[in-house]
């Protein structure tokens, strides 16, 4: 179980902390809706003298992006073919993608959807006159072939406030509380000494206690969600620490599978969205299901005019595709930005109003019109105290009432992830079927399939969720999916090798690099009147700053509206070479600090695999994401392919690649 928080202050760290072994079969490292897809399937087929651990950096209840809740689940398939959704995630993520993947997750994903609603979690149905019956009221059932409330094609509306609580507590009760270690952070995975390329277990410690834990495994998935806090937020001051993904989400999933040799991919793919300004609420109810349009500051409806048209144009094939991707649509607002016609505004009070209007010409009395009126009212506001209640405190506490007046949105810092509209993450196996292509390579980072399905190209170990690369728009839903796949995978797995795990690293090793900080903290803090000036360290805080200046100037951040080009990627790799020599040096006094130290060394990691990607590719796949000034357009002759990176951790040389993408699902006509 999860330990409280230390009553006074944070608790000191100890240059030699307790240090405890352990020795399970399968690890799932991670607490998101990945490993609690993991951890509620993996039982259930498991041998019973099968050990299995989970390890969660947080506490499950409230682990991951869903933490906070959402207002919908954005991706069910229902009656949908599947090789539409196939079609739509690889038009949004212009044209390269790991089709395979996509397709295997919508054969497995609605029933992950069916599952929370059974557990608990109220899905909005339609009623037989076509009414919205929002959770609360009684309906039929996903199973029982109920009609959700659609918002667009793939999503459905929810409550979703508890929505993590709900599906935490299924897997926590599977597993059993003696099988899960909660506060508990993993910072490094262990390659085996006797077996090459095979992972053998992993090291970490208590962000509540000093103890470093040493865990040796025949098997690990790695579902840490993906990466923020990178490039420098648009919120300053007392609001640094909003984002709109998770900031505890530190690339650790990347960096931990890249330094062990799995092969990377996508990894130039970033996800900057557009979100409410400052309070970086949630806009995808407002534009499918209150049908609302974005405006700029001279009232005009620009997406849907001849310039966006005329524009998007310059992005074929991309750009004629009835459903603008994602990329795009910021490409068009970042546009009316520069040309100094901002600020860009959702036009809540039209949307709201449109509502109203369309009643009242069906007839609908008065009375029966201001009954319709508060309950719209309700579900707007809704939207965003399921998911984001800093945007409605945000309104609130600036006199904005959304219903009379639109309200600014603004593309965000980038993030890094491959579950929701972004495809970054680890090479992986597809599933071994006839219909997965057989690539025949000698190297696993060209092929499709291996044999263990979502494993990466280290034998034994996994990933789910924002680790699966190439194949975004999961979301909560798909990435529980692929965690219930990868679990019957592991066991799979463990039962077909024979293999006692011996890692390369002691436990003692481990607990001297892991605690390298607070060892060089103890040793220096006396020398300078205050803590954090010493000329023998550098605090996280002041680190963290560093990187992400770094690459806010020079890799593509706000700073430049998201522009780089080959000379400034090469100076962000330099000032990354300084860093991670600085990094070296950082100190930790206590444990959260310690905690700030490890998630600083996993984003410098995660930021380079970024920087090296994006540097390799010479276009600008995802306009609106990021621009590479010297390659300004979307090379489909020359880059219509992977990009696949690999660490070589023999050598500690990195290995960039292009690697082929093959369809299986026909490629015309567009949706």
């Amino acid at each position: 179980m999860a330990l409280p928080n230390q009553p006074k202050g944070e608790l000191k760290a100890v240059v030699d902390p307790e240090i405890v072994e352990m020795d399970v079969d399968a690890l799932i490292i991670g607490g998101g809706m990945a490993a609690c897809g993991t951890a509620f399937e993996i039982k259930k087929w498991a041998p019973e003298d099968m050990k299995i651990l989970l390890v969660d950096k947080a506490c499950i209840e409230r682990s991951g992006a869903v933490a906070q809740g959402l207002s919908a689940i954005n991706t069910y398939v229902g009656e949908n073919p599947i090789k539409d959704y196939v079609k739509m995630v690889r038009n949004d993520l212009m044209g390269v993608v790991r089709e395979d993947l996509i397709y295997d997750c919508g054969r497995h994903v609605d029933e992950s959807v069916k599952l929370f609603e059974e557990w608990g979690l109220p899905v909005w149905k339609k009623s037989d006159d076509g009414e919205n019956l929002d959770g609360a009221k009684p309906a039929p059932t996903l199973r029982e072939g109920g009609t959700p409330v659609r918002t667009g094609k793939w999503q459905i509306m929810i409550n979703g406030e508890s929505y993590k609580c709900i599906v935490a507590e299924p897997a926590a009760t599977a597993l059993g509380a003696d099988n899960m270690l909660e506060r508990v952070f993993i910072v490094k995975l262990l390659l085996d000494k006797n077996k090459p390329n095979q992972i053998a277990g992993a090291a970490g410690f208590s962000v509540r206690e000093n103890k470093v834990y040493y865990i040796k495994c025949k098997t690990a998935v790695v579902a840490c969600g993906g990466a923020v806090n990178i490039f420098r937020p648009r919120s300053t001051g007392e609001g640094k620490g909003r984002a709109w993904y998770p900031i505890w989400n530190a690339g650790s999933t990347y960096t931990l599978a890249a330094q062990v040799g799995a092969t990377l991919t996508m990894m130039e793919n970033r996800f900057t969205p557009s979100r409410f300004k400052d309070g970086y609420g949630p806009v995808g109810a407002w534009f499918l299901l209150f049908k609302a349009k974005v405006s700029n500051g001279l009232g005009e409806f620009y997406a849907g005019g001849d310039a966006a048209k005329e524009e998007l144009e310059k992005f074929m094939p991309y750009g004629a595709s009835p459903v603008t991707p994602t990329c795009l649509r910021n490409h068009l607002m970042i546009n009316e930005l520069k040309a100094g016609r901002g600020p860009i505004y959702m036009a809540t009070e039209v949307a709201l109003n449109a509502f109203l209007d369309e009643k009242r010409e069906a007839g609908m009395d008065d009375k029966s019109l201001k009954k319709f009126w508060k309950h719209l009212e309700s579900e707007a506001w809704e939207d965003f105290l399921d998911m984001s209640v800093g945007q409605a405190g945000l309104w609130a506490g600036m006199n904005v009432e959304p219903e009379k007046v639109g309200s600014e949105i603004m593309p965000t810092e980038p993030y890094m992830l491959g579950s929701h509209s972004g495809c970054c993450g680890i090479w992986c196996s597809g599933p071994d079927e006839d219909w997965v292509p057989d690539i025949q390579h000698e190297s696993r980072s060209h092929k499709y399939k291996w044999g263990y399905n979502r494993m990466t190209t280290v034998d034994g170990l996994f990933t789910a969720g924002d680790g699966v690369g190439a194949s975004g728009h999961k979301f909560s839903s798909g990435s529980h999916a692929e965690g219930r796949i990868v679990a019957k995978q592991m066991v799979k797995y463990v039962r077909d090798i024979d293999f006692t795990p011996e890692p390369e690293l002691s436990a003692q090793e481990c607990a001297d690099i892991i605690y390298a900080p607070v060892k060089r903290y103890h040793e220096f803090v006396g020398q300078s009147t205050a803590a954090d000036v010493n000329p023998n360290y550098c605090k996280p805080a002041g680190l963290m700053m560093r990187l992400m200046k770094a690459t806010d100037e020079y890799g593509g951040g706000v700073a430049t509206y998201y522009m780089t080009s080959g000379k400034l990627l090469q100076i962000c790799m330099d000032l990354l070479e300084m860093l991670r020599e600085d990094a070296d040096k950082m100190a930790a006094g206590d444990l959260h600090e310690l905690l700030r130290a490890w998630e600083n060394y996993h984003r410098i990691w995660c930021v380079e695999s970024h920087i090296r990607h994006i540097l390799f590719r010479e276009e600008s796949r995802y306009p609106g994401f990021y621009y590479r000034s010297d390659f300004p357009t979307c090379d489909d002759e020359n880059w219509k392919c992977f990009v696949n990176s690999t660490f070589d951790p023999k050598t500690e040389e990195w290995n960039v690649e292009k690697v082929d993408v093959v369809n299986i699902i026909e490629t015309d006509p567009w949706l």
